[in-house]
């Protein structure tokens, strides 16, 4: 008898450990070391990265557990690549980047929109008189020398009944500003409507831009977060805890720029304080354009999209674009219907 209760008690302990052990296992991450997670910026911290840097600072990545660092890489344009190659666990890029690394074999993912809408356009002077792309025949257009950005413009110009041929196309890197104010060129391709034009007329000249959209390229996500295929694959939780934090942290940017101000500021004291301010007020409204929730994505916008890139010939015909995002790990839009069904 003594033999079968001591049996009996060894077996409630090893129950009891069992079950302590499988009720620990979804918060284990919060209750020992924090996941260690790099989120790699496309570029240095600016009023894009708001919402990343308050959710830094009011410890919303560490109450899911995360010890998250902000990493502004050496060299931007390789951000796919070190997400995708597994040295980065995250990467903030552009929807048209993605498809193109994919195209690639790159294995990454846009698991969260982060602008609805493109940022990008053709700066010119306001006093120039080129109030649409046809106007820009005959003239110097600069740009980065970006491939795809040939395309935005192409289409642009064909949209308004000319042809890329009949600009001056010159490749003048990032040195946009100066091209346009400097009278060398009459618009500048690339141009952020949220960050060159407010830099220009800083510099005392009013500029406009012409917007891709209204020119015949369709709508797309300007940033995207990026993961890579492994990750979604063997750590979705990982994936969800994060753009929780993220979504926190942007909702606080919206409401509180200020605050975000102060953060952005407080990792890069560098920055234009004044300038940061003015594009933020710009992105706010194009965090969360006509979704239900921040990070929203849809099959419409990349499917549509995705033609636009094959048909201009920067993507294969046969590249499966559905592959290229997931929209399911956003805990906010997680089967909502307009998520999964808005344009």
């Amino acid at each position: 008898m003594p033999t079968r209760c001591a049996a009996s008690l060894v077996l409630l302990l090893a129950a009891l450990v069992a079950l302590g052990g499988a009720g620990l296992g979804a918060g284990s991450a919060r209750a020992g070391d924090p996941e260690e997670i790099t989120i790699a910026l496309d570029w240095y911290p600016n009023a894009n990265h708001a919402g990343l840097f308050l959710a830094q600072e009011r410890g919303y990545f560490a109450a899911e557990g995360m010890d998250v660092e902000l990493v502004t890489p050496a060299d931007p344009s390789t951000v796919l690549q070190t997400v995708g190659a597994g040295r980065d666990d995250f990467g903030i890029s552009y929807q048209t980047d993605l498809l193109l690394a994919r195209a690639q074999g790159v294995p990454v993912v846009s698991v969260a929109a982060l602008v609805q809408h493109p940022l990008m356009g053709v700066m010119v002077k306001a006093d120039a008189g080129i109030a649409r792309p046809a106007d820009l025949v005959g003239k110097t257009v600069a740009y980065p020398g970006i491939p795809s950005q040939e395309a935005f413009l192409a289409t642009m110009l064909e949209t308004d009944g000319a042809q890329l041929e009949d600009v001056d196309l010159v490749n003048v890197s990032f040195e946009l500003i100066p091209s346009v104010l400097s009278g060398r060129a009459a618009g500048a391709m690339g141009a952020y409507w949220t960050h060159e034009t407010i830099l220009a007329e800083r510099e005392g000249t009013p500029v406009e831009v012409l917007r891709v959209e209204d020119w015949g390229v369709p709508d797309y996500y300007e940033l995207i977060l990026t993961a890579n295929e492994a990750t979604l694959d063997e750590r979705p939780e990982t994936v969800r805890a994060l753009l929780r934090a993220v979504q926190r942290g942007y909702g606080d940017a919206a409401a509180d720029p200020d605050a975000a101000l102060d953060a952005l500021a407080a990792a890069y004291p560098d920055l234009v304080r004044e300038v940061e301010a003015e594009g933020l007020a710009l992105l706010i409204p194009e965090w969360t354009d006509g979704v239900p929730a921040y990070g929203t994505q849809t099959a419409a916008r990349w499917d549509a999209f995705g033609d636009w890139m094959k048909g201009r010939g920067l993507i294969p015909e046969d590249l499966d674009v559905g592959a290229a995002w997931d929209g399911g790990l956003l805990p906010a839009a997680a089967g909502t219907p307009a998520a999964a069904a808005s344009p």
